[in-house]
C-alpha cells in the first residue's frame, strides 16, 4: 500500500534507538524525509548511517535534549515546520512511592509530557494552515493499565494524552489527526532493562526473568520493534485521515479492558 506520504518531512523525538529509530525507519522506508533527534551524538550518527542505507531520503540529526529549552530552540531553529510529528522520550525509571519525592515528580513531565506538548503547539498551526498534520505520540500501556511501580510514567503521560485529546476535536477539521501509541512490551533495550529490574527484586536469572515477562503476554512473545513502528506508520498516512484522538495498544492482545 502507498501510504500517500511520500516527500513529506516528519521530526522524531528521541529517535537514536528503540521505538523511536524504529518509526523513523519505517517513515522514511515510506519517501519520508526523517529528522532524528537525541543527546549522543555518535549514536545519533549511528542511527541516521542506519536508515541512509536501506532509504533514498532525507536524514537529518539534530543532537539536543529536548527536556531543556535550549534544546528545543535547537531543533526549532533547525526544523521550524514539519508534517509529521512522532513525540517519544525515554520513560521514567520505575520505583516505588516512598522514593518519589517532588523533584521525582517534576522530571517525570519534563520528560515526558511538557516537551512534547510544546512540539505540539510550535507545529500544529502550521500543519493546520497547509491542511494536513500528522501528530503521534509514543506513550505506554501504563495510560491504560496503571500499575504503581510505574506511576510517574502513567501520570504524565495520561496528561499528555488528556491534552491532545482536546486539541485533536479543533484540529481535525484541517486534516489534522493525533493518536497515541501505547506499546507493551516490544523487544528494545527499555525492555532489558526492565528484564534487569525483574532479575534483581526476584533474584533470578536474565533467561527467567525474560520468560516470565513473555509469559505474561497473551501472544506468548515480545512485539518487534518494526511491527510498532508499521502502526506508526499507517497513522502518519494520508488513508488515516479520520483516525484521529485515538489510544492503539500495540500489546500482542494482553489488555484486558473493553475501551
Amino acid at each position: 500500500m502507498d501510504l500517500g506520504i511520500r516527500g513529506k518531512n516528519a521530526f522524531v523525538m528521541a529517535s537514536s534507538s528503540g521505538l523511536g529509530l524504529a518509526c523513523a525507519t519505517a517513515l522514511a522506508k515510506e519517501g519520508v524525509n526523517v529528522w532524528i533527534n537525541a543527546r549522543n551524538t555518535d549514536r545519533l550518527e549511528a542511527a541516521a548511517a542506519s536508515i541512509r542505507q536501506d532509504c533514498d531520503v532525507q536524514v537529518s540529526t539534530i543532537a539536543a535534549d529536548i527536556t531543556t529549552e535550549s534544546g528545543r530552540e535547537c531543533v526549532l531553529n533547525a526544523l521550524p515546520a514539519v508534517d509529521i510529528l512522532v513525540t517519544n522520550n525515554e520513560g521514567p525509571t520505575p520505583g516505588t512511592l516512598d522514593q518519589w519525592e517532588h523533584d521525582a515528580w517534576i522530571g517525570a513531565f519534563e520528560k515526558n509530557m511538557i516537551p512534547h506538548a510544546l512540539f505540539i503547539r510550535h507545529y500544529v498551526g502550521g500543519m493546520c494552515e497547509r491542511k494536513f498534520g500528522r501528530i503521534v505520540n509514543i506513550t505506554s500501556a501504563m495510560v491504560k493499565s496503571p500499575r504503581v511501580h510505574q506511576s510517574l510514567s502513567s501520570a504524565a503521560r495520561t496528561a499528555l494524552t488528556a491534552f491532545c485529546k482536546g486539541l485533536s476535536a479543533e484540529v481535525a477539521r484541517h486534516n489534522v489527526t493525533i493518536n497515541n501509541l501505547l506499546p507493551e512490551r516490544i523487544d528494545t533495550p527499555r525492555q532489558q532493562a526492565m528484564t534487569q529490574r525483574i532479575m534483581r527484586l526476584e533474584n533470578i536469572d536474565y533467561d527467567e526473568a525474560r520468560r516470565r515477562i513473555v509469559d505474561s503476554l497473551a501472544a506468548k512473545r515480545m512485539g518487534t520493534p518494526e511491527e510498532f513502528a508499521s502502526a506508526c506508520a499507517y497513522l502518519c498516512s494520508a488513508q488515516a485521515g479520520f483516525i484521529s484522538g485515538q489510544n492503539l495498544q500495540i500489546d500482542g492482545g494482553s489488555y484486558h479492558g473493553l475501551v
